[in-house]
C-alpha cells in the first residue's frame, strides 16, 4: 500500500525560492562573485529558479551544474550512472560558490559535491541551499539557506518538483 502526501504546492515552491534567493543577496551583500551550482539531478532545476529569481531581485548570477557521481563515498556499493557531467560555467577562484540542492537527507551527496568543487578551483567560500532539509544527518553538514524543514522518517521518501513537494511512505517508494 502507498500513501503520499503533499507538503507543499507549486506557490509554496516559489516563496521558498523567492526568499531563498532574498537571502542569498542579503547574506552576500549583493550578488558580486556569486555562482550558483546545482547539484546533479534535483539541484539543477532549483540552482535555475534561484537564478532567475536573483536575476530578477538584483542582477544575473552564473549558473552550472556539479555531478558528484565519482566523488561518492558509496560508489563501489551503488551502480555507477554515467550521464550527467559538471558544468561550471566561470572561475571559481575567489568566488562565493552557492551548492544547490532539492533535498538535504544525510549530508553525504553534500560532502560529495564540496570534492567535486575542488576539481575546478579554490573558493572563497561555499554555501549550501537546498529546498526540503529532512534531517537525519550523518554528517556535520548545515545548510545556509533553507526553503523547508520537513522531519521524516527513514523510511520515507521525499519527491521535489517546481510543482511541489511530496511525501512517499510504502511500496511506491523510488
Amino acid at each position: 500500500m502507498t500513501h503520499r502526501k503533499q507538503v507543499l504546492g507549486p506557490e509554496d515552491v516559489r516563496r521558498a525560492v523567492t526568499r531563498m534567493a532574498h537571502e542569498i543577496i542579503e547574506r552576500n551583500r549583493g550578488v558580486d562573485d556569486v555562482v550558483l551550482l546545482g547539484m546533479q539531478r534535483g539541484g539543477v532545476w532549483l540552482a535555475q529558479l534561484l537564478g532567475s529569481e536573483i536575476a530578477r531581485i538584483a542582477s544575473a548570477v552564473p549558473i552550472g551544474t556539479i555531478d558528484v557521481t565519482l566523488h561518492r563515498d558509496d560508489i563501489g556499493m551503488r551502480p555507477v550512472t554515467p550521464g550527467t557531467s559538471s558544468d561550471v560555467p566561470t572561475e571559481i577562484q575567489e568566488s562565493t560558490v552557492v551548492l544547490v540542492d532539492d533535498v538535504l537527507y544525510t549530508g553525504r551527496t553534500v560532502r560529495a559535491a564540496l570534492d567535486a568543487v575542488s576539481d575546478f578551483g579554490r573558493p572563497r567560500a561555499i554555501q549550501l541551499a537546498v529546498l526540503i532539509d529532512r534531517g537525519h544527518r550523518e554528517l556535520p553538514i548545515r545548510p545556509d539557506f533553507i526553503g523547508k524543514n520537513l522531519p521524516t522518517s527513514s523510511e520515507e521518501e521525499v519527491e521535489v518538483t517546481p510543482d511541489g513537494v511530496t511525501i512517499i511512505e510504502g511500496d511506491d517508494k523510488a
